[in-house]
């Protein structure tokens, strides 16, 4: 065994410089700054926290990770990754530039402004911070995994024809041949050139023997080499010849800086009264859905969701129409407002948290549906079409409306809005082309649709006003707690009134929003009929009957409407409750099946003479007393239905105060709002720290385990193993591994990776193919 001081000189010699032969080299040896920026850049590296530098190294190579940082790359990075990608080796700066859009319209203006080298120079360092490219003794270096990821045909340009014949034809390797032989292409041949030249470069030949033009030049072409055949039925068009089609460059258009985006100008103060007026609108839509679905609850379908027919009755009680329904549904539930009951017979219902809700200020309540369709991974703008690979409609509130990207788009759309100077309402396809240079490989191919949805529910929510980002919408982008985005929002919504007017064409004006028990009130014993800055109430039969059966009485109900109003009490409306009270609760309904008595035995003779009422199959018992086999609530919907106005009794005769009218579900379990994940200065301080702890700790364990018999093996974690194992594989290079046997040693082998797969690596080890599992691996050291 080494001694202390044996194992600290071993240390001190493995912390001497060495060469920079992969991307864990690069990290090695990055700054705390720079391993602070690529921990920011790309967050998931930081979750969990890797134990040391080499685990960070193998994490950043793993095939996700680098598909989430290629994902996030703009369209400026990626062109720039993608002509690296095609070097070979160490990245040549001239020949970069040649293949993006060559040297002479590439170099530094002579006013000293930043030209071309500099913005390419820029993005370089910027791939580097992120990891995608290390730095080794003889510059840039694009990761092998990078490589991969990019797909077979980068850019739209085919293999090398080395690739493809293992060496390549003399005409390809002459530019001046090449040059000739392009020219000199007949025109049938020259057509299918042109349709290849930009990617991609894969076509299917003609069968053979087949006559015409198109054959004729494809013949033409496989018979010069300027297509290869890869297989019996398809051809491709070799890099060499691609890349002298597109002139030397790689990219039809060189975009390194975003699209200007074009809009109009608002005043913000008026974005922002705007969006107020739109808050105040969602938040009488909600209420107006839980009023609705508190006494009738829509049914829940067997495969979750609600019903074409629900979602149809819903947008009529709103009066709006069903795509607007639809999200109103959707952000309450995101909200935690409604939810399924979890009965046998599930419904959708207003939760406990709606009533919490509903007492809260304007302001507070709008934060809350803000923060919960921020996060949310539901799309509403779904609803009605028909799901990916499936068939039927998607129904609102079902499990076909969650689609994962909506959110991180959602925050694309808006951050292109939040871009723009305060009150710039854009045009749609100038975000829709920004959003194409922002994110080019994240769009999916219904990014009009999408950029029109989260445009109009951002509407509808009050997060815009007239097309431009409010104030309120901004501190909600800005990740602002409740308290203050509640602030933001509060100076712009209307301000609620606690009283209306009532006219003596039985309708009632709001001349602005309410609040509590007056809002809840007005909505039991009047209709909406009109919106806006004015809400207008009709009274109706219906509605003040709906009033006596919450149990009001007919002098609470004229006392209620006389404190509430600024004007006197309208004679008709007067006579209206009266006449209504006066004929409620004549008709008393109770369970047989169900009985129905009146002490008016006219009126009982004219429901068993109405046809309207024949499927309650009624039949007189008594003067008074009428009987059905049908349930009480039937019955009672029914008489309603035929103009009778009955009122429900009890077992005892009394009148019955239904307690439907305040359906909620169980009390449940708060869910913890999503949060989209970042690593901030402390956190990133932190994480580097310890990673410099841990491979302090790991440098230490490589010098204990050097001194031992045999090549030195620290234990890996599997993340790490994998890394190794495919490197070597790509590398075709032996390495170190100690692996698990079935009795509990752990044996050492040089073993030579041919593939990773399913959880295995395959190879050979002293000459003999063996097959071992991942998980029996305990460490791995390249040879």
């Amino acid at each position: 065994m080494p001694t202390s001081s044996n194992a600290a000189t071993d240390v001190a010699d493995s912390a001497a410089p060495q060469p920079v032969r992969s991307l864990a080299d690069d990290i090695r040896g990055r700054t705390d700054d720079e391993l602070r920026e690529l921990l920011q850049r790309r967050p998931d590296l930081a979750r969990p926290a890797p134990a040391d530098l080499t685990s960070l190294a193998a994490r950043a190579s793993t095939r996700a990770s680098v598909h989430r940082a290629l994902d996030s790359l703009d369209r400026a990075h990626l062109q720039v990754l993608e002509v690296a990608a095609l070097q070979l080796g160490a990245l040549d700066e001239g020949l970069l530039l040649t293949h993006l859009g060559g040297p002479d319209e590439h170099s530094d203006g002579p006013s000293g402004e930043p030209g071309m080298g500099d913005r390419v120079r820029g993005l370089l360092h910027s791939l580097w911070s992120s990891a995608l490219l290390w730095r080794g003794a003889d510059g840039l270096h694009v990761t092998r995994t990078a490589v991969e990821a990019l797909g077979p045909h980068i850019a739209g340009l085919g293999p090398a024809a080395a690739e493809v014949r293992g060496t390549t034809p003399a005409a390809l390797a002459d530019p001046a041949r090449l040059d000739a032989l392009l020219a000199s292409a007949p025109e049938p041949a020259r057509a299918i050139l042109d349709r290849l030249t930009w990617g991609p470069p894969l076509a299917v030949p003609p069968t053979h023997g087949a006559a015409g033009k198109v054959a004729e030049g494809a013949r033409w072409l496989l018979t010069e080499g300027l297509l290869l055949a890869v297989s019996a039925d398809q051809v491709v068009l070799p890099r060499e010849v691609g890349l002298r089609l597109r002139g030397g460059r790689l990219h039809r258009d060189l975009l390194l800086g975003p699209p200007a985006v074009q809009g109009r100008s608002h005043d913000a103060p008026v974005v922002d009264s705007a969006a107020g007026q739109q808050v105040s609108d969602l938040l009488v839509l909600v209420d107006e859905l839980a009023a609705e679905w508190g006494p009738r609850p829509p049914r829940v379908l067997r495969a979750g969701g609600l019903a074409v027919r629900d979602l149809r009755r819903l947008a009529q009680v709103l009066d709006v129409p069903e795509r607007r329904a639809a999200f109103v549904a959707e952000v309450a539930l995101d909200a935690g407002l409604v939810g399924d009951d979890g009965s046998l017979e599930p419904v959708w219902a207003p939760t406990p948290a709606y009533d919490d809700w509903q007492q809260l200020p304007g302001a507070s309540r709008w934060a809350r549906l803000a923060q919960a369709w921020l996060v949310s991974t539901r799309a509403s703008h779904l609803v009605g079409g028909t799901p990916p690979g499936g068939s039927g409609t998607v129904n609102a509130l079902g499990p076909d409306v969650s689609w994962p990207p909506a959110r991180g788009l959602r925050r694309d759309v808006l951050g292109e809005l939040e871009r723009l100077p305060e009150g710039t309402a854009p045009e749609r396809e100038s975000v829709v082309q920004a959003l194409r240079w922002r994110r080019p490989r994240r769009l999916p191919p219904t990014v009009d649709a999408v950029v029109a949805a989260v445009a109009e529910e951002a509407e509808w929510l009050g997060v815009t006003g007239r097309g431009a980002l409010s104030h309120a919408g901004r501190a909600l982008l800005a990740d602002a707690d409740a308290d203050r985005l509640a602030a933001a929002m509060h100076a712009h919504l209307p301000a609620p009134v606690e009283h209306v007017l009532l006219q003596a064409d039985l309708t009632a004006i709001a001349p602005g929003p309410l609040e509590g028990g007056l809002a809840q009130f007005m909505r039991l014993v009047a209709d909406v009929e009109s919106r806006g800055g004015a809400t207008v109430y009709r009274f109706t039969p219906d509605s003040v009957r709906r009033c006596l059966d919450a149990g009001w009485s007919v002098d609470q109900v004229l006392a209620a409407l006389t404190d509430a109003s600024h004007t006197p009490l309208p004679q008709p409306l007067d006579y209206l409750v009266r006449d209504v009270a006066r004929r409620h609760g004549q008709t008393r309904v109770g369970s047989v099946g169900s009985y129905v008595r009146c002490d008016d035995e006219a009126t009982l003779t004219a429901m068993l003479a109405d046809r309207a009422l024949s499927p309650l199959q009624l039949r007189k018992i008594a003067p008074t007393v009428l009987v059905s086999p049908v349930g009480a609530p039937t019955a009672l919907d029914f008489l309603r239905d035929a103009g009778y106005a009955p009122a429900a009794e009890s077992a005892e005769g009394g009148l019955l105060v239904p307690t439907t009218g305040h359906h909620r579900t169980p009390p449940r379990r708060s869910q913890p709002t999503p949060t989209i994940h970042t690593v901030d200065d402390d956190l990133a301080r932190t994480l580097v720290g310890a990673l410099r702890a841990g491979e302090e700790a790991a440098a230490y364990q490589r010098a204990e385990l050097a001194s031992r018999p045999g090549p030195p093996l620290p234990s890996t974690d599997p993340t790490t193993t994998l890394a190794v194992l495919r490197e070597a594989a790509a590398d075709r290079q032996g390495v170190w591994i100690g692996y698990s046997d079935a009795a509990g040693g752990v044996q050492r082998m040089l073993f030579y990776p041919e593939r990773v797969e399913g959880g295995r690596v395959h190879g050979t080890a002293d000459g003999t193919a063996r097959t071992l599992s991942i998980h029996r691996v305990t460490g791995a050291s390249a040879n």
